[in-house]
């Protein structure tokens, strides 16, 4: 059913169609979408190779990307932003198919720059329990501004875990950071 209002007023009239280009502005471009969503994603693939010792603390590294256009490719706007903070970390088993977080007694989640200065801890868990799944939230410590890891280049990751028990085969993990921001209107 199509209702039809008749609008009599011009001054009604420009104030819908003023409304109408600004919303058409502002959902067409991607690193303003961003901003209002405020989270941006980052993810990893980590290794735990199976030759690991039980009982001991161990790391796997790697270079973290993000699908969001407002901080990788051409065209990257990251002074759009600012206080950037860890919002969320999960961890989930890829590999192999049915793999339970559980072998972790202990995880700590750190990043870096792209040349692995300056690292700090973002998320941990401890006292992993021995049935938790194949995916696990990590407890995030959002205390830090992160503005100059998150704006650089390239981010590394790098996970310190302590194994309960031997692996059989060589785990992949697939990290997603999920980073909150605010805009800066400073520009």
């Amino acid at each position: 059913m199509c209702i039809l209002i008749r609008i009599n007023s011009s001054k009604m009239k420009r104030s819908i169609l003023s409304f109408i280009v600004i919303a058409s502005i502002l959902t067409g471009c991607a690193a303003v979408q961003s901003i209002v969503r405020s989270t941006f994603p980052y993810t990893a693939i980590l290794q735990v190779p199976a030759s690991g010792r039980v009982n001991t603390t161990l790391s796997s590294t790697s270079q973290a990307s993000s699908f969001d256009q407002i901080f990788t490719g051409q065209g990257s706007n990251t002074e759009a932003v600012k206080n950037v903070r860890i919002a969320s970390a999960k961890l989930e088993a890829t590999s192999p198919s049915g793999q339970n977080m559980g072998v972790f007694k202990s995880i700590r989640m750190y990043i870096s720059r792209g040349d692995s200065s300056s690292e700090i801890m973002i998320a941990s868990r401890q006292d992993i329990g021995p049935s938790v799944g194949n995916s696990i939230m990590l407890d995030i410590d959002n205390s830090r501004l992160l503005d100059d890891y998150i704006k650089g280049s390239t981010v590394r990751v790098r996970m310190e875990y302590v194994l309960r028990d031997a692996l059989a085969s060589d785990v992949t993990l697939r990290t997603s950071l999920g980073f909150s921001v605010a805009p800066n209107t400073a520009q």
